[in-house]
């Protein structure tokens, strides 16, 4: 199987590698990722000036790497352009976790949601980051058994997965749709320049069954996702009306 690895914390992330050698498992791997941060970029495309792509300056033992300086959508798509024989993504392993409606500006999801849209399964995989890094190492036999659930899937598809930091099992969720306070915090920078800081605390409790509540019960979340937004229900009402 040929495999493409990108994200949308950059080359340089610690997840980008854990998950590269852990996909070796499972075939060839290339890596094609951001050459600085691009999270919360959602399924940004650049369109307005060229893209270029150099070879990574960080050693990922025998993997082809390389850094584009655009975003995460767009390392996919020059990705597959550079090894169209590529047949799934794996996006992450994301420094942060990427649930509920995260989903809606998350550039490790839209990755994979680019992988999809081009014909190919893509999958994105993310874990919550505390005061010391998320322990990847730990979370290697976990992966494992992900990608040999999701991997059976010849078709194209799309997955989004969340680790917990200790994981204790694996747990097919729905998304977790809750309002959040969305306000907007004053600060000011060491220079005196005011700033501003938009917090997204949620503000119901997460539903069993969801993605939030499997990862706060110590639960690997694999929910499946498709590209059609349409709100079927009102449609069909609508269309009857």
């Amino acid at each position: 199987m040929n495999i493409l690895i990108t994200n949308d914390d950059g080359i340089y992330s610690p997840g980008i590698a854990a998950l590269a050698q852990t996909a070796k498992e499972f075939g060839t791997v290339k890596i094609v990722a951001p050459d600085v941060e691009q999270s919360s970029m959602g399924h940004a495309i650049t369109h307005s000036r060229p893209l270029s792509y150099r070879r990574a300056p960080v050693t990922f033992a025998d993997i082809e790497a390389f850094r584009v300086n655009g975003t995460p959508a767009d390392c996919v798509a020059l990705g597959l352009h550079m090894f169209p024989d590529t047949q799934v993504v794996l996006s992450g392993i994301n420094m942060g976790p990427n649930l509920g409606n995260s989903m809606w500006h998350s550039g490790t999801l839209a990755a994979a949601k680019q992988a999809t849209l081009l014909g190919i399964t893509g999958i994105a995989l993310s874990t919550p980051v505390g005061k010391t890094e998320p322990d990847f190492e730990g979370l290697s036999w976990w992966t494992i058994e992900v990608l040999k659930i999701l991997l059976k899937n010849k078709g194209p598809a799309l997955y989004n997965v969340n680790f917990p930091p200790k994981p204790e099992g694996l747990s097919w969720t729905r998304q977790s749709v809750r309002l959040y306070d969305g306000s907007v915090v004053p600060g000011q920078d060491p220079m005196g320049r005011k700033n501003y800081w938009i917090t997204v605390v949620p503000l119901e409790p997460a539903e069993k069954g969801t993605d939030r509540w499997a990862v706060e019960h110590n639960l690997v979340s694999i929910t499946p996702l498709r590209l059609d937004l349409t709100a079927h229900d009102e449609l069909a009402a609508r269309q009857t009306s």
